[in-house]
């Protein structure tokens, strides 16, 4: 089995959204990612998608989203984005995927997945302090942030030979590019990998990306990728 990493596919076949508008990159992109995922990944494989996953408002409105994604090689785990407007609780996102029996996607909202050697863990996360506009809201959305990947790490209790990748949507990092409480969890938890997304085009300028503070961290959003999944680790046996 592999590991791979791809965020923001913004899909949008339920709903009339086009994304040309955010550039020449996006054109025609749901057929471009639809080939250069199925060219890169197998039904053995994982991919993990943190966030972003649906421009639908409402549950059942992204249908025809998940039908997409259900519809491409391999399990796919996703975690939400701040766009995801139609998430809700982990129970009713399990009975949507049960009733439309997309048997091949799982969610991560205060869990963790063992995959072989990999143990997967993850929250949203949030913007962080040092931004110009991070208000007393962003701090209680962010210490809540913070509380839900300390809750995603404990749940995973990793054995020695076990590697812990990370995924949040947002960066771990303000647009100063300093380290938040986030990499300090990271650290504390020995975590390897952190990957994210939330960032487009010339967003691409403020992505912080390399080994920092003893933790790889990548950026993982789909038009950074070129629609192309990212292999994060590949492990024999599962």
């Amino acid at each position: 089995m592999a590991l791979y990493a791809i965020s923001d596919l913004h899909l949008a076949l339920g709903i009339n959204k086009p994304m040309d508008i955010f550039g020449d990159r996006w054109n025609n992109y749901m057929d471009k990612l639809k080939k250069l995922w199925s060219e890169t990944v197998t039904e053995s494989d994982y991919v993990v998608i943190p966030g972003d996953i649906s421009w639908a408002t409402y549950l059942e409105q992204a249908e025809e989203d998940f039908r997409f994604i259900h519809s491409l090689p391999g399990i796919k785990i996703i975690a939400k984005g701040n766009h995801d407007y139609w998430w809700t609780t982990l129970s009713k996102l399990e009975g949507f995927i049960a009733r439309h029996n997309f048997s091949s996607i799982r969610f991560m909202h205060n869990n963790s997945f063992k995959l072989d050697k990999i143990v997967l863990c993850g929250t949203r996360g949030w913007k962080c302090p040092g931004d110009e506009d991070f208000n007393a809201e962003d701090r209680k959305i962010y210490n809540r942030e913070l509380q839900r990947l300390q809750m995603s790490l404990k749940s995973a209790q990793p054995g020695k030979d076990e590697e812990i990748v990370a995924a949040l949507h947002y960066p771990p990092f303000n647009l100063k590019r300093e380290p938040s409480e986030f990499v300090d969890i990271l650290r504390a938890f020995r975590v390897k990998t952190c990957i994210y997304g939330h960032l487009h085009g010339e967003g691409f300028k403020n992505a912080v990306t390399g080994n920092i503070c003893g933790v790889q961290f990548k950026l993982v959003s789909a038009d950074y990728l070129n629609f192309t999944p990212l292999k994060l680790e590949e492990h024999d046996g599962c």
